[in-house]
């Protein structure tokens, strides 16, 4: 991989600049561009579209904050120019708010049929999906069931394009697929390779060793109003010893700090209580059910974890590390403003493989909807 970044505004600029900086005459098979959602999409798109070659294929998102090994970076656009011994398909589906599971399993079914391969073939192996979706839409458990349906056992690994806007109503996403730019959509890049690659994802949580149950919910699945058969904010709180208003995600001593994760296995994926509603109840990320038993977890060293897993997990899992795709929850950089330890953190991505990577709205990594998580694809050298 190589990488490039830039803060030039107007569109041809920005598209002659980042190129400018890629080195050789090899054709890229792959570009990604992750660009601050407060650039004009569709004249990027088309400025880069315009000076790729043909046969390199366009991928990308909005962002809620651009990565790459220099740090963490807001109002720019990072490009990753992949090369090697791999193939991708590309499939887009849309209508994500009127049916997500179609959409999931349209965008599947054409990346796979541009790689010649039906879905239930897919060896996990050799092959490994990457999933960008329209955040906001807040779609990603039923899109996955349409990704999934005809072949569970691929590995998937991606994010939410996102938008530094704070305020929900007007927040918004796009996607770049090849020439097109996006929304209310799902995109998955389907990978084929004989390379050592590796889906992988960071946390920097342990387990507490208690656990809640949720034991009642409201019609929309995503509303806790009972935990262990009491108020659920208020039950939350007692759980913690903090008051409810020290609750709401972002705050040192909440959420944040001691979220919920489903076990599954010996792994923990953190599913985070979002925030209290007026009534009580908690507003999760995900979709929760009545039963449902979710261990409470306890924050460690952000920084420190995340810079060992660059260090330690990452080179153990993937061989020889060339290039790496980050997928980075907002929360993350919530929690990591909330404590003042944003220059350490973004510090950690130089010990990264090559790297570029967004802030996202929420995370997928092997067919769950997790959050408070870094997800990466990583690709390695024989």
């Amino acid at each position: 991989m190589q990488t490039a970044r830039t803060t030039q505004l107007e569109p041809v600029a920005a598209a002659e600049d980042l190129l400018r900086q890629l080195e050789g005459n090899e054709e890229p098979r792959l570009v990604t561009l992750f660009a601050s959602r407060d650039r004009d999409q569709l004249a990027l798109n088309r400025a880069l579209r315009e000076r790729l070659p043909k046969s390199t294929r366009l991928v990308g998102a909005t962002t809620a904050g651009e990565l790459d090994n220099r740090g963490i970076h807001a109002g720019s656009v990072v490009l990753g120019a992949l090369f090697g011994d791999f193939e991708v398909g590309l499939g887009l589906g849309t209508g994500l708010s009127a049916d997500a599971v179609s959409a999931g399993a349209t965008a599947m079914k054409r990346a796979a049929q541009e790689l010649g391969v039906r879905q239930s073939d897919l060896d996990a192996r050799q092959y490994v999906g990457l999933v960008i979706d329209d955040g906001f839409r807040y779609k990603k458990e039923e899109l996955l069931l349409g990704i999934l349906e005809k072949n569970q056992a691929l590995m998937l690994v991606g994010g939410g394009a996102a938008d530094a806007q704070q305020d929900p109503e007007r927040q918004s996403a796009q996607l770049h697929v090849d020439g097109e730019v996006t929304t209310d959509s799902v995109l998955v890049a389907l990978f084929k390779t004989n390379a050592p690659w590796g889906a992988l994802r960071s946390h920097w949580y342990q387990p507490l060793g208690e656990r809640l149950t949720i034991t009642r919910v409201d019609d929309s699945a995503t509303r806790a109003l009972e935990i262990d058969g009491k108020p659920a904010a208020q039950r939350y709180a007692d759980m913690l010893g903090v008051a409810v208003d020290d609750l709401e995600f972002g705050k040192p001593r909440g959420f944040a700090a001691h979220p919920t994760a489903l076990k599954v296995g010996r792994e923990y994926f953190i599913r985070a209580p979002w925030k209290v509603l007026p009534d009580g109840s908690i507003l999760f990320a995900n979709l929760i059910e009545e039963g449902s038993e979710l261990e409470l977890m306890k924050a460690g060293d952000l920084a420190g974890m995340t810079r060992a897993f660059f260090q330690e997990e990452l080179p153990r899992r993937v061989p020889n590390p060339q290039a790496a795709l980050l997928f980075h929850c907002s929360g993350r950089m919530w929690y990591a403003h909330a404590t003042g330890t944003v220059p350490s953190l973004a510090d950690t991505l130089r010990h990264a493989p090559t790297a570029v990577g967004m802030n996202v709205h929420f995370e997928v990594y092997s067919g769950f909807h997790i959050n408070t998580t870094l997800t990466v694809l990583a690709f390695g050298e024989k």
